[in-house]
C-alpha cells in the first residue's frame, strides 16, 4: 500500500487532507473566464468569502491575474495591488482563514506569505519565474505544483503531445518534485492542470487515470469547475456548466482527488458529503 503525505502546515494550522477539502475560488481579476469582475470592491470580496466559508470552504484561493486561455501577464505591481489588500481584509474579518495565492511570480509569493497567506498555487510550476522554487524553499510554505503546456496566452493553440498525456504530465511532475525536494520543500500538492494546454480528450484521459498519480505519494488537487472540457462537450456555457462540474467532481473524488478547486462551494461540499457516505457504506 502506498504511503500518502496528507497534511499541510499552513502558517501553523495543520490541514489534514485524509478527508478531501474544498478550495473556493476568489478571482480578483476583471477578465477571468467565469467570474471576472465580480469582486472588485472590498465589500464584494468579503461578502463572497463569508458565503464560501459558511458553505464549507476549507481554503480560499485568491488570484490577481487571469490564467484563462489567451490571458497575458500583467505588471507585478498591479497583481500585488489586487491580492495584498484582499488578504489583509480577509484575515482582519476572518482571521482563521487558510488563504492560497494563485500566482506565477516569486515576489508575489513572498509578499503574500508575509502578510498572512499560507499556500502558493503556481500554474506554471516555476517555469515562468525561475526564482519561484528557490523562494518557496526559503519561505517554507505548501506549494501547489501544476502542469501546464505553454503559457496561458498560447496554451490552447495547436495542442499536441509527443507521447501519452498521462505519462508526459507524470514525468513533468516527478522532475519538478525532485527539484523542490532538493530545496527542502516539504509540503507539495500536485495538479495535473485540466484545461492548461490540453484538448478535451486529454483532459478526460487525465481524469480517468487520476488515481495513477498516487504513486507520487502527495495530495492531488483538481480544477475542473465550469471548464471547457465540460461546456464544450455538453454544448452549454460556463454559466450553465454546474451540473457537469458536479458529475466530474464525483469522478475526481473516486480517483483520489484530495482538493477540489471550485467556484460553487455549496454544491461541491454536497458532492463530497454524498461521496463520503457512499464510500463508507458497507458492501454486502
Amino acid at each position: 500500500m502506498l504511503y500518502q503525505h496528507t497534511t499541510l502546515n499552513c502558517q501553523g494550522q495543520i490541514l489534514d487532507l485524509a478527508r478531501p477539502k474544498i478550495m473556493g475560488i476568489l478571482n480578483l481579476t476583471p477578465d477571468s473566464f467565469y467570474d471576472g469582475g465580480r469582486y472588485q470592491t472590498e465589500k464584494a470580496l468579503l461578502t463572497q468569502v463569508a458565503k464560501m466559508l459558511s458553505e464549507g470552504a476549507d481554503i480560499i484561493d485568491i488570484g490577481g491575474m487571469s490564467s484563462r486561455p489567451g490571458a497575458k501577464l500583467i505588471p507585478v505591481e498591479e497583481e500585488l495591488g489586487r491580492v495584498v489588500p484582499a488578504i489583509r481584509a480577509i484575515l482582519k474579518e476572518f482571521p482563521d482563514t487558510i488563504i492560497s495565492v494563485d500566482t506565477v511570480r516569486a515576489v508575489v509569493a513572498r509578499q503574500t506569505i508575509d502578510v498572512g497567506a499560507a499556500i502558493i498555487n503556481d500554474i506554471s510550476a516555476g517555469t515562468i519565474d525561475t526564482d519561484m522554487f528557490k523562494t518557496i524553499g526559503e519561505i517554507n510554505c505548501p506549494y501547489i505544483l501544476m502542469h501546464m503546456q505553454g503559457i496561458p496566452e498560447i496554451m490552447q493553440k495547436d495542442v499536441t503531445y509527443d507521447g501519452h498525456v498521462v505519462t508526459t504530465v507524470m514525468d513533468f511532475l516527478i522532475e519538478k518534485m525532485g527539484q523542490l525536494r532538493a530545496l527542502d520543500v516539504k509540503d507539495i500538492v500536485i495538479d495535473p492542470g485540466f484545461g492548461f494546454g490540453k484538448t478535451v480528450d486529454h483532459n478526460y484521459e487525465l481524469l480517468k487515470n487520476l488515481s495513477s498519480f498516487r504513486i507520487l505519494e502527495v495530495p492531488i488537487l483538481v480544477g475542473l469547475s465550469r471548464k471547457s472540457m465540460i461546456h464544450k462537450l455538453l454544448k452549454v456555457t460556463p454559466e450553465t456548466a454546474l451540473n457537469g462540474t458536479t458529475a466530474l467532481h464525483f469522478a475526481a473524488l473516486e480517483n483520489n482527488a484530495k482538493i477540489l478547486r471550485v467556484h460553487d462551494v455549496l454544491e461541491a461540499k454536497e458532492t463530497l458529503t454524498l461521496w463520503e457516505k457512499l464510500k463508507d457504506s458497507p458492501v454486502l
